[in-house]
């Protein structure tokens, strides 16, 4: 009997497009009528535009649209087949790797690393195969830098990556500094960039010119096409998702556009578990290199509902975790990766394939699930979004068969640029002419040795979570972590946090004044590090005034440095700078749809019309949906009133309130009703 041909799905339409090959049609249909006839396997490979296995030798990982045409056509298959089987096997079949990332996975998160809540019986399984590094770090508290760090093996701070904004619509491939800051900033922050340049020679990319078949299966978030995983490396990219999380729901119907779910309820994890295990079956007589970048445990926060039920029991309200829906979302992650051990012991592919296990940053502490954070990463300070230790220690496993030792721990630091350089010595992949990494290889330790190295995390950007910490740079060596807070001095020089991790690991105690020479010589490490990288870094903003505030009675100045705020004799007191000033109400507004007056007295001597808008739920002002304000800018106090429809409920209100630069003074402002009815007021006072 001989070999089945799989049907074509919507997922091995998707992926013959993205190749150029017909989706459908005569053409197709020929190509799979004629491998069936003459008993030919149509396997992964090819339904994600990568291979056909030909009887048992694989076609060149990607054809081109000629070869799939002519073959389609019947004419090239004897050719292709006598040609793949004349191929001289390798003497020596290096090892496959199968690298699993988890997103926002906390140091704490699993039943092997100190959990009494979740439920990971199978990372407990791979932990008993591997060795287990508890000092292991992201190279950022999010995601998508270190994604980018563990595909180049450079930091951030070199590649200009340092927030998950790698799925917004504006390509921005180089980092910068902003050119303003509101009065109330110390410093001038930086602007990421937003793509995974092409230039950069991948890990993937090294490993498929040593002949590796390559593919990744579930988040990317290192840019859309064409900076997609089909462009940096990899023969199969399922889902071909851009985005920073699963599309709409972990539980089907999923809104990925070309990707859907195979029966009702489906979960995104357990597809990508059986996508990943058909790759395995599909290369298991030839090296692989599969890149499973789970979606899991990252927002949004949902489950299967008898997983969550399995867990609501549990709940012990003195534990810190105790989100039963972020306990069966961690069930879901441990399920699939219990799914790729089981696959690789079925298809005799264990002892030689090497395993990684890493998280990408630390776990969830800013949002909110069955009325608490996602998860606690405690005793480590803070989370995702914090370089404290919470944002940026993660769980990491490395199985090396014949060399780790199986349950064994190594102190040493380590951090996701290593794994590069880590993967060419071990398969024996010489980097190409001049590359160099700011990772280290991590051979020495996993043959039992002990590194000895600093490791360094960047994060030049304002986020407003738990345990924030100000822009900053830190440096980890021996027990010792050093912070150096850009600009956020009394006179906007660095500040600095000192903390010994063996004594402190909450890190609770700022030992920065008593130990002024050992700041000095980490900081020495810092200035190094930021030097070699060529980082851009944030500066003192020149128009910073101390006073100045970024939130005055129930308002906001814009993030585009223009005005500053203050409160001034009980009057809100408005310095302009440029020629947008604006602020937008800080709390979350929840009026209805509906005709609306606002209505403002103030007095001014700045110049130009004012602006006004209103924001729907998501708070995002859409540019030009304003009504103008006329403003005389003559000193003297005045009232103001303009009318605005809002077409949905009203989550925010911005106002402009002119158009160069000048002093205003705001006694109070409103929001009516068409009826007259005051919804809500700003009062100051005089």
């Amino acid at each position: 009997m001989g070999p089945e041909v799989d049907s074509v799905t919507p997922t091995k339409g998707l992926m013959l497009k993205r190749y150029g090959y017909p989706r459908s049609g005569k053409a197709f249909e020929r190509g799979v009528k004629v491998l069936r006839d003459t008993g030919r396997t149509l396997k992964y490979p090819v339904c994600a535009g990568a291979a056909a296995n030909l009887g048992d030798q694989p076609m060149p990982l990607q054809p081109t649209r000629r070869q799939f045409l002519k073959l389609a056509g019947g004419s090239a298959l004897g050719v292709v087949a006598g040609r793949a089987l004349a191929a001289a096997p390798e003497p020596k079949r290096r090892p496959n790797v199968l690298f699993i990332l988890a997103d926002d996975l906390g140091w704490r998160d699993t039943s092997f690393t100190g959990s009494t809540f979740y439920e990971t019986p199978n990372v407990e399984r791979l932990a008993k195969r591997a060795m287990f590094f508890p000092n292991a770090y992201s190279a950022s508290p999010f995601c998508s830098p270190t994604r980018a760090s563990i595909l180049t093996g450079l930091n951030p701070a070199r590649i200009g990556i340092t927030t998950p904004a790698c799925h917004l619509p504006n390509e921005v491939l180089q980092a910068s500094v902003r050119e303003h800051a509101p009065a109330y900033a110390k410093r001038l922050e930086c602007e990421t960039a937003t793509r995974l340049k092409l230039e950069y020679f991948t890990l993937t990319e090294a490993l498929k010119s040593a002949g590796y078949a390559t593919g990744h299966f579930g988040k990317w978030h290192l840019g859309p096409e064409p900076y997609d995983p089909l462009h940096q490396g990899f023969d199969v990219d399922v889902p071909h998702w851009p985005g920073p999380g699963p599309a709409g729901s972990y539980v089907a119907p999923w809104r990925f556009p070309n990707f859907k779910e195979r029966t009702p309820g489906e979960h995104i994890e357990d597809r990508m578990g059986d996508e990943a295990v058909a790759f395995l079956e599909a290369h298991r007589d030839q090296p692989f290199f599969l890149n499973y970048w789970q979606f899991s445990v990252h927002a949004p926060f949902n489950a299967k509902t008898a997983l969550i039920e399995k867990y609501r029991p549990k709940v012990d309200p003195n534990n810190p975790q105790k989100s039963p829906t972020y306990a069966a979302m961690v069930q879901s992650l441990d399920d699939n990766v219990g799914k790729m051990l089981a696959a690789l012991d079925r298809l005799g592919l264990t002892d030689n394939t090497l395993i990684v296990f890493f998280s990408d940053n630390g776990g969830n502490m800013y949002n909110e699930i069955d009325g608490t954070t996602p998860t606690s990463n405690a005793p480590l300070r803070g989370g995702k979004g914090t370089l404290y230790e919470g944002g940026i220690r993660v769980p990491c496993f490395v199985v090396w068969p014949g060399v780790t030792k199986p349950g064994a721990v190594n102190e040493s630091l380590v951090e996701s640029t290593d794994f590069y350089p880590t993967l060419l010595e071990v398969l024996g992949i010489a980097p190409q002419a001049g590359q160099q990494f700011d990772g280290v290889s991590m051979v020495p330790a996993l043959r039992g040795g002990l590194l000895d190295r600093e490791v360094y995390c960047y994060f030049p950007h304002t986020v407003k979570v738990p345990d924030w910490i100000p822009p900053s740079v830190c440096v980890r060596k021996g027990d010792w972590k050093l912070f150096r807070v850009f600009c956020d001095g009394e006179h906007q020089e660095h500040r600095y946090e000192l903390y010994n991790l063996k004594d402190d690991l909450s890190e609770t105690t700022n030992l920065a004044e008593r130990q002024p020479d050992r700041v000095k010589e980490l900081d020495a490490l810092l200035e190094r590090f930021l030097t070699d990288t060529k980082a851009v870094v944030p500066k003192p903003n020149p128009n910073y005034r101390p006073g100045a505030l970024q939130s005055v009675g129930g308002w906001r100045a814009g993030g585009n440095g223009h005005a500053a705020l203050s409160l001034t004799d009980g009057l809100l007191h408005v310095v302009t700078t440029g020629n947008d000033p604006q602020f937008t109400t800080e709390e979350t507004l929840d009026f209805p749809p509906g005709k609306y007056s606002f209505e403002v007295r103030m007095k001014t001597s700045a110049k130009g019309d004012g602006q006004f808008f209103f924001a729907g739920p998501s708070k995002q002002v859409v540019p030009g949906t304003y009504v103008l304000l006329k403003i005389k800018h003559d000193g003297e106090w005045r009232q103001y009133q303009v009318e605005k429809e809002a077409k949905e409920p009203v989550g925010l209100v911005r106002f402009d309130p002119c158009a160069g630069e000048g002093e205003l003074d705001i006694e109070w402002m409103r929001l009516k009703k068409e009826n007259g009815e005051v919804v809500k007021e700003w009062k100051f006072g005089r």
